[in-house]
C-alpha cells in the first residue's frame, strides 16, 4: 500500500507540473497504437490538480489519442506485416485477428466508438482499421466522437466533483486502483472473445 501510495504523489506532483499538459499529450498520442498506460489516470489527476483546466487537458488528450489513432491506422495500412502484427502478438491478439478482420469494415464505425469509450484496447482498433482499409473518415469520426466523450467526460465529472472525489480517491486508494485493473483486464478479455 505504500508504493501504491508513493506513486500516487508522485503522480500528483506530475499533474501539478507546467510540462503536465505535454505529457498527458504523449501519453494519449502512444497509447492509441502501443503503450499499456491509460492517459484517463492522468487527467485525472491532472483536473484534480487543476480544475480550472479541464476542458484544456480533456482537448489535448482527445487530439493526442486520434492523432495516436491516425498512426496505429498508418501502422496497420502500411506495415501490418511487420510493426503491426508485433504489436498484435505482443498484446497475445493475433491468433484470431483474420477472423475479427473478416467482420471488421461492416461494423467498422461502430468497433472504433466501442473500443474508444470502452476498456477494450484502443490500439487494437486502430491498427485493424488500417489493415483492413476502414474508411480513413469513418475512422476518424468515430475516434473523435469515442476518444472525445471519453476525455470530456471525465474532465467534466472530475470539474463538478473534484474535491469529493479526491477524498474518496485518496481513502479508498487500493479500491480504486483494483478496480482500474480489472476494467483493464475486461477490456483484453472482451477482445478475445471477439478476436
Amino acid at each position: 500500500m505504500n508504493r501504491l501510495r508513493r506513486f500516487y504523489d508522485r503522480t500528483m506532483d506530475i499533474a501539478a507540473h507546467a510540462r503536465a499538459p505535454h505529457v498527458l499529450f504523449w501519453i494519449s498520442y502512444v497509447e492509441a497504437f502501443f503503450a499499456l498506460v491509460p492517459p484517463q489516470a492522468m487527467l485525472i489527476a491532472m483536473v484534480l490538480a487543476a480544475r480550472d483546466r479541464a476542458w484544456k487537458l480533456a482537448s489535448l488528450a482527445t487530439i493526442g489519442s486520434v492523432l495516436g489513432g491516425l498512426t496505429g491506422y498508418a501502422i496497420g495500412l502500411f506495415l501490418f506485416e511487420s510493426a503491426g502484427r508485433w504489436l498484435l502478438e505482443m498484446n497475445g491478439l493475433a491468433d484470431g485477428f483474420e477472423r475479427f478482420a473478416a467482420h471488421y469494415n461492416e461494423y467498422g464505425a461502430w468497433i472504433v466508438f466501442i473500443a474508444g469509450v470502452t476498456p477494450i484496447p484502443y490500439k487494437l482498433v486502430t491498427i485493424a482499421s488500417g489493415a483492413t482499409g476502414l474508411d480513413l473518415t469513418v475512422f476518424i469520426a468515430s475516434s473523435v466522437a469515442a476518444r472525445g466523450l471519453v476525455f470530456f467526460s471525465i474532465a467534466a465529472l472530475i470539474y463538478y466533483f473534484g474535491p469529493a472525489a479526491r477524498r474518496f480517491i485518496e481513502a479508498r486508494l487500493g479500491l480504486v486502483a483494483a478496480t482500474v485493473l480489472v476494467m483493464l483486464f475486461a477490456g483484453f478479455a472482451a477482445i478475445r472473445v471477439f478476436v
